[in-house]
């Protein structure tokens, strides 16, 4: 039924092994694709407590990632994923405000007269 189609799924999930160091996380992205991974991957990559970022599409008929991160020095793989996450949004953020500022720009230039 409908009604089961559009229950809500967590947006986030984490996978840890039993007994494994917060260091160590397996994160679950549900609704993404490479358009996320490979940017939050890239963000994450330049901390220099990451030991190793990675993601796989678990299937290309499902629509979510998992994102794998470890840490060296007993941070949890939160920080750097909030970290990188919150970078990503000031880039995005950015981008789009620059983007606009010049179609501002054009619009204006269209309507002034010519000489």
């Amino acid at each position: 039924s409908m009604a089961v189609e559009s229950e809500k799924k967590p947006v986030l999930e984490m996978v840890q092994a039993d007994g494994a160091d917060e260091g160590c996380v397996t994160f679950v992205l549900h609704d993404e694709d490479h358009t996320l991974g490979n940017s939050l991957r890239y963000m994450i990559m330049k901390t220099v407590d990451v030991d190793f970022c990675g993601y796989t599409i678990t299937h290309p008929s499902e629509s979510k990632i998992n994102f794998r991160i470890q840490t060296r020095g007993g941070i949890p793989a939160t920080e750097p994923l909030r970290r990188g996450l919150n970078e990503l949004s000031d880039v995005c953020q950015h981008v789009l405000n620059t983007f606009q500022a010049r179609v501002e720009e054009f619009k204006e230039r269209q309507e002034q007269p010519m000489e």
